[in-house]
């Protein structure tokens, strides 16, 4: 009778055991789940950028660190990617939050044009607008390429699938008189691979659009013999006449490396842009911090040198502002 009474005791104190060891590692799951939860709560920000050569590489880095530092409740990424059009791609698709791009093609895929036929995408909304993006042709001195029109037979790159350059590229030949891509041996690359290839002979040219200076010109011109080629100020007006966005451009002479003289070239507003359905409170946010550090970001951004909060709604092809801006 007493080995009974002492085994129901001890299944009981085990029993106890057990319940305590599940609530425990109930409340232990309901703790992680609260951490989980709050972390989820977080509103993830993903950046694209461009080719880790050009100007916007780095502002997206440094954007991702001001905003993850200054701006409470977002968890900011930024990575590269092929540029403007595939941006705006990863935009309306979800996968993009915040990105920048010439205002040219925002319009465009705002108002559903050109290679965004019927799909417009009417949440595009602009942060601000950033700098001027000119347009550089830079070839090897040895290729006799002189002016746009030389470029005709010659082995350039016009820039990765589905980005501005190879765009801008397109634009600026068919308007200069020139087949694109029939009149060229069009290179589908970017300024990276451009970059090896001139390097190496392999490679006459190369379409580079991107904040003065900026990288990829700078290694062609210090490393392989590279030069700028001029876009004619008569060639810019006649552009104008049919895309109002364009502005004549000059690269004062010593931007780059053997750089003698100003070279003229067409160029386009940079603009930082994001979705009307990330929250307002979050776009004031960023877009605060953006201007109260500007003066940082310059340090570390040369291509926002010049940069006034007064100029950050001109020439952005009248696109709407998000509200939290």
């Amino acid at each position: 009778m007493v080995k009974t009474k002492c085994k129901k005791r001890f299944l009981s104190v085990v029993l106890s055991l057990i319940i305590g060891i599940s609530l425990a590692g109930c409340s232990s799951s309901d703790n992680t789940g609260s951490k989980s939860s709050k972390k989820e709560g977080k509103i993830d920000i993903n950046i694209p950028t461009a080719a880790t050569t050009g100007s916007l590489y780095p502002l997206g880095a440094s954007l991702s660190n001001l905003w993850n530092e200054k701006v409470d409740g977002v968890k900011v990424s930024s990575q590269a990617s092929n540029g403007g059009i595939d941006n705006l791609n990863l935009m309306q698709n979800g996968e993009a939050q915040v990105s920048m791009g010439v205002a040219s093609i925002v319009y465009q895929s705002y108002n559903g044009e050109a290679q965004f036929k019927g799909r417009a995408n009417k949440k595009l909304r602009v942060i601000a607008g950033l700098y001027y993006n000119p347009n550089q042709i830079v070839v090897r001195k040895s290729s006799g390429i002189e002016k746009i029109t030389d470029l005709k037979g010659k082995k350039f790159a016009t820039g990765a699938p589905g980005s501005t350059t190879e765009d801008e590229s397109r634009i600026h030949l068919e308007q200069s008189g020139l087949k694109y891509p029939g009149d060229i041996k069009a290179q589908h690359i970017g300024f990276t691979e451009s970059t090896d290839l001139m390097r190496n002979k392999q490679l006459d040219g190369a379409w580079i659009m991107a904040g003065v200076p900026t990288a990829a010109v700078t290694e062609i011109c210090t490393t392989a013999d590279g030069k700028l080629v001029p876009i004619d100020e008569k060639l810019v007006n006649k552009l104008k006449e049919k895309y109002p966005w364009y502005s004549n451009y000059v690269i004062k002479k010593g931007t780059y490396e053997g750089q003698k003289e100003d070279i003229n070239t067409s160029a386009i507003k940079m603009i930082l842009y994001t979705s009307e359905d990330v929250p307002e409170k979050v776009v004031y946010q960023m877009t605060k911090s953006f201007w109260e550090n500007i003066d940082e970001l310059k340090r570390n951004n040369k291509s926002l040198d010049g940069l006034k909060v007064e100029d950050a709604l001109k020439d952005i092809s009248k696109l709407p502002v998000h509200d939290g801006a």
